[in-house]
């Protein structure tokens, strides 16, 4: 079962960085190209929130898929489904239409809710000592996705210029190329399927998802370790988001350079993912909760050391920002990790669905609350505010240990 594990969490982290390029490429393109058609800089955030929305609508629609027919199935569907959405999206930015853009950079979310489950599928055979690693490899797979797509920008812009496209769908055509790759990928070389292969070993039926949201939620509250990794999940997203969507604002106020603004954003992209590993190897060598509880201290002098700091001390903004993806990456993994191994498994799928929805939910509202207190108060402010949901959630992390 080793190597079978081993080529599984292969193939998710290798389709990882195809999914992570694709999406990754699109980010400030589609937010330029939705500037473009409407001609309203207050639109460009359309097209983030509608992949924010699109990523939370797909996560329950996938973990289904999961029940019904397996990992393979459910990753090839999100991914395809991205892959579909790209397609939309050069349409909608070739012809100007806002309608077709934004239902296609919805679509390309179901590639990122794709990518978020692809942790839960590193696990399904994954033993006790190594659950955390093998999911925190597939987490790390995203780290060249995400510093590399946005540069991919101006050379895709080139590749689309001479197709006759305009220059802003380029990462869109990049995408459809890269998520078709990831999902032919999956489709072809995820065998076997690590879901039904994990319900094969224990001599189980195949569990089909019939239970809503509403009934996995109201299971999840009444298991005290599960319930601990859902709000753990969902409240250090939301306090990556707020932060992270607010930094560069902050720092326009004294007009700092975009370079610099650029290395701070990307200083926080590495703390998230590159060191991933280090972080599955400390929650399987030190356990879920105490690396929760380090995730909450991180992520709490992160916010002390990002509120304190000045528009332009771009230095200490940027340790606090790295700290800030460094929390948010132990509460994912550890999280994740007693997520998957803390409910019983007629509603393991539906509660990895529902903690990728809530975790996008938690996000999208994060940034927009975020955005307010920032115009009514101050970034201190903002900073201070995100920490009160971290001390809170510390509270009932020492009675769940305890208990």
């Amino acid at each position: 079962m080793q190597n079978v594990q081993r080529k599984v969490v292969s193939v998710l982290a290798l389709g990882q960085v195809l999914g992570g390029l694709g999406v990754a490429s699109t980010v400030a393109a589609g937010s330029l190209l939705v500037a473009g058609i409407t001609g309203s800089e207050a639109m460009a955030g359309l097209a983030q929130t509608s992949g924010v929305l699109g990523a939370a609508a797909m996560a329950i629609p996938l973990a289904k898929l999961t029940s019904r027919g397996g990992r393979r199935l459910a990753l090839t569907s999100g991914y395809a489904l991205g892959a579909l959405g790209a397609l939309f999206a050069i349409t909608g930015g070739s012809y100007r239409n806002i309608v077709l853009m934004l239902i296609g950079t919805f679509l390309v979310g179901a590639a990122s809710a794709a990518g978020y489950q692809s942790r839960f599928a590193a696990v399904d055979l994954a033993t006790d000592v190594s659950r955390a690693r093998n999911l925190s490899v597939v987490v790390w797979g995203a780290t060249i996705g995400a510093v590399a797509g946005p540069n991919l920008m101006e050379p895709s812009g080139y590749i689309a210029l001479h197709f006759g496209l305009p220059q802003l769908v380029g990462p869109f055509l990049f995408a459809s190329v890269t998520l078709t790759l990831a999902a032919v990928l999956l489709f072809s070389l995820l065998r076997p399927d690590p879901y039904l292969y994990a319900a094969r070993l224990a001599d189980a039926p195949r569990i089909m998802q019939t239970k809503n949201t509403r009934e996995v939620l109201q299971q999840i509250r009444k298991i005290p370790r599960a319930l601990l990794a859902l709000l753990t999940i969902a409240i250090g997203h939301v306090v990556m988001v707020s932060i992270m969507v607010m930094t560069p604002v902050h720092m326009a106020h004294v007009d700092v350079q975009l370079r610099v603004i650029g290395i701070v954003i990307s200083i926080h992209v590495a703390g998230m993912y590159a060191f991933s590993p280090v972080i599955g190897w400390l929650t399987d060598r030190l356990g879920r909760f105490k690396t929760i509880g380090f995730g909450f201290v991180v992520l709490l002098t992160s916010t002390i050391i990002s509120g304190t700091a000045g528009a332009a001390q771009s230095v200490q903004l940027a340790i606090g920002l790295f700290l800030l993806g460094l929390g948010w990456s132990a509460t994912l993994i550890a999280g994740s990790t007693l997520l998957a191994e803390s409910v019983p498994q007629e509603i393991k799928t539906g509660s990895q669905g529902v903690a990728d929805l809530v975790m996008n939910l938690s996000g999208a509202v994060g940034g927009a609350l975020a955005g307010i207190i920032i115009a009514v108060l101050s970034y201190g402010w903002l900073c201070a505010i995100a920490a009160m949901p971290v001390v809170g959630l510390s509270v009932y992390l020492s009675r769940v240990w305890r208990s």
